[in-house]
């Protein structure tokens, strides 16, 4: 037997995940890179030690390719975006949760609720990093690649779909931010 729990988070509701947001934001510029990748590795060994419900493992997943983003040499995620999934992963950095990790089938529903909203507003950054994967691994049988004039090493392919999905991902990431639109988490 399943049990299927729906709720809805209103924006009086998300503004308190905001300012818990922020607050991590502004602890993140204290901490170095490598503790706050850290703590965010932590939750997810401290996760993958215990049962969670499916719906939190799935967000949790979106944490591993966050994490991802930022250690693949290949990508080379820019300084203002690494310090956007920084700011996010950040939160992870504080042991407090809303919801003690330790209860049973609740203990990272707080987290799972977070990585929601980040994912929400990193999803251009994690849809380009997704798309240089995909890339990446449909053209690795080949080292180089015939150019009208030239072969293209892998690098260099490699460098220029990197540099169109990234300046693809700061255009709909502007686009996303013009008036009208629903109010982002704020990551910096």
């Amino acid at each position: 037997m399943t049990l299927r729990v729906t709720f809805e988070l209103e924006e009086s509701d998300l503004q308190h995940f905001r300012l818990i947001m922020n607050e991590a934001s502004k602890a993140a510029a204290t901490l170095s890179p490598e503790d706050i990748v850290a703590s965010a590795k932590n939750l997810l060994r401290e996760v993958a030690a215990v049962q969670v419900p499916q719906f939190i493992s799935e967000r949790l997943e979106r944490l591993a390719i966050m994490i991802q983003m930022l250690e693949d040499h290949e990508w080379r995620l820019p300084a203002a975006e690494s310090a956007r999934v920084l700011n996010a992963l950040a939160y992870f950095r504080d042991p407090e949760d809303l919801i003690p990790d330790h209860v049973p089938g609740l203990g990272f529903l707080d987290d799972a609720i977070m990585i929601e909203l980040v994912v929400r507003e990193l999803r251009h950054e994690m849809d380009a990093y997704r798309d240089f994967c995909d890339y990446r691994e449909r053209m690795a049988p080949r080292t180089s690649i015939k150019a009208k004039t030239t072969d293209v090493t892998r690098d260099q392919w490699l460098e220029e779909r990197r540099k169109e999905l990234q300046s693809r991902m700061r255009r709909r990431r502007k686009k996303n931010n013009e008036p009208g639109r629903p109010r982002p988490l704020k990551l910096l």
